[in-house]
């Protein structure tokens, strides 16, 4: 398989391509063979890793509910052993628990595959790596496939064991709620009372009813599309899609529910809606946990990406009195960068992406979907029995008043040192206009303030990790503020070769 193109299937921290036919414009670059050699590749790094200490890796595998699930999980399965790992199938499963098999299975795994591409289209699928440290970096994504572009496919073996490790998973988050809660009356059902509706988008998260809700005492009447199926025929299962958002809010109102939860594929990501059918998403998903953390840890610093609101800054630093530290997009940049803080003595209890990923120190720097809910449904039950409601506390969250996301597709071949050449220029143009100001300590792209009182708004010009796509940010606290800012910037992008 030496004239595969490996490279083309990294995805930063993850892999990821096209396994089926069906899309037009889209050609299968990731085969059942090259899962068998990812598979034996993943064996031979991790066996090298642990040497000498450990001659018999354990491996688990896990898949979301993907048509090509099964068949890349039996490829790569059979590359795991043939390189002598001992291998255990967890079948159906979400991300965060896979990682969870590395630390609290007994005994634990020494490394863990998800088969997952998050919320891409049905054709699309791939790998998440975990060792006991957390899911694996950009260099080691690199060198496994480094690793595997010398393997040879081997014959399908007998299949591994199979474990039903999401039950275990399922039952610490059960325990959670219980001790957060701590309810003086029903200690073990201390959600009863309250409705509260799942939407699992057809993917991995349809466990949560049954497994987590159930058993807690919740009344889960009008959850949605909790069976797996890859074809995903409901609706993109992606926290930041709004048809997505429309279904869960929809059926919270429908339902006259108390909390709406919505889940990505592989349960990585999450968002809800509270009963006024009002969306707890990016920002204010942001601001709901920062509020809970900041509250038991004052002072304490949140790490966002480099998208978020100046309104959320004002909410963590002026009303929680804690710090705001934007990083860089994607989700393991966050965390690391938070991993980085708390090194360096700067108590850092949350990493957390608009998009969703939200990764809680208490909970090993996990970007897990499920816990953020099981943080959420403590501070619910808490409410109601104070009489109160959980957006209580953010009611002092000021919100832009327009916002909205454009991508300028990068021509040139070179998009890496282009898309840099467009960011140099941007900050030599700034110094021409006297309300536009470059805000300081960028990590990522350039960030403009604009001062103009019809704009009061903020702008946010980047390359994108992994794509020829300059992606551009815009916000505005006034009505019409956000067409201003895109016309006045539209003379500057017509300059350059995006589309």
């Amino acid at each position: 398989m030496g004239s595969v193109d490996w490279f083309k299937l990294q995805n930063g921290s993850d892999i990821r391509g096209v396994v089926l036919d069906g899309v037009a414009g889209e050609a299968v670059n990731l085969t059942v063979d090259m899962a068998n050699a990812i598979g034996q590749a993943f064996a031979i790094w991790l066996t090298a890793r642990l040497a000498p200490s450990c001659e018999l890796v354990r491996v688990s595998v896990g898949r979301d509910s993907r048509l090509s699930g099964p068949v890349l999980s039996q490829a790569v399965c059979a590359g795991l052993m043939a390189k002598q790992a001992s291998v255990v199938d967890f079948g159906l499963a979400s991300t965060p628990a896979m990682f969870m098999s590395t630390l609290e299975a007994t005994p634990k795994f020494d490394g863990a595959i998800m088969i997952t591409a998050s919320h891409l289209p049905f054709n699309r699928n791939g790998f998440k790596f975990f060792v006991a440290e957390g899911g694996l970096n950009k260099n080691d994504i690199a060198e496994i496939l480094t690793l595997a572009s010398a393997c040879v496919p081997v014959s399908r073996v007998a299949p591994p064991p199979s474990f039903d490790f999401m039950a275990i998973y399922a039952a610490g988050l059960v325990e959670k709620v219980r001790q957060g809660i701590a309810h003086p009356i029903d200690y073990l059902q201390p959600l009863k009372g309250l409705k509260i509706i799942v939407d699992a988008g057809n993917g991995a998260g349809g466990f949560f009813v049954d497994s987590v809700l159930r058993p807690l005492g919740a009344d889960t009447a009008g959850s949605q599309f909790l069976e797996p199926d890859g074809h995903f025929p409901n609706h993109v299962p992606n926290p930041e899609d709004a048809s997505a958002m429309q279904s869960i809010r929809d059926a919270v109102l429908c339902h006259q529910a108390d909390f709406g939860i919505i889940f990505d594929t592989d349960v990585d990501r999450s968002a809800a809606v509270d009963a006024e059918g009002q969306a707890l998403n990016r920002n204010k998903l942001i601001a709901l946990i920062s509020a809970i953390l900041l509250k038991e840890h004052p002072g304490a610093t949140i790490v966002t990406d480099s998208v978020t609101a100046d309104g959320l800054t004002d909410f963590i630093e002026n009303q929680l009195k804690g710090k705001h530290h934007r990083f860089k997009r994607g989700y393991k940049n966050v965390i690391n960068e938070a991993i980085r803080l708390n090194k360096l003595g700067i108590f850092t209890p949350l990493a957390i992406e608009t998009s969703g990923h939200a990764a809680l120190q208490e909970n090993y720097f996990l970007d897990d979907g499920a816990y953020l809910i099981t943080r959420l449904l403590i501070e619910l039950a808490k409410a109601k029995m104070r009489q109160g409601v959980l957006t209580d506390l953010v009611a002092g969250l000021r919100e832009p008043v327009e916002s909205e996301e454009v991508r300028y597709q990068i021509m040139p071949v070179d998009f890496k040192s282009y898309g840099q050449t467009v960011l140099d220029a941007l900050a030599a143009w700034l110094n021409e206009q006297d309300d536009w100001h470059l805000v300081p300590n960028n990590v990522e792209g350039l960030r403009v303030s604009c001062c103009a009182d019809d704009e009061r708004g903020w702008f946010l010009l980047r390359l994108s990790l992994h794509d020829p796509v300059m992606a551009l940010n815009v916000e505005s606290d006034v009505e019409g503020g956000v067409g201003r800012i895109l016309k006045r910037l539209s003379g500057f992008i017509r300059l350059f070769d995006l589309k």
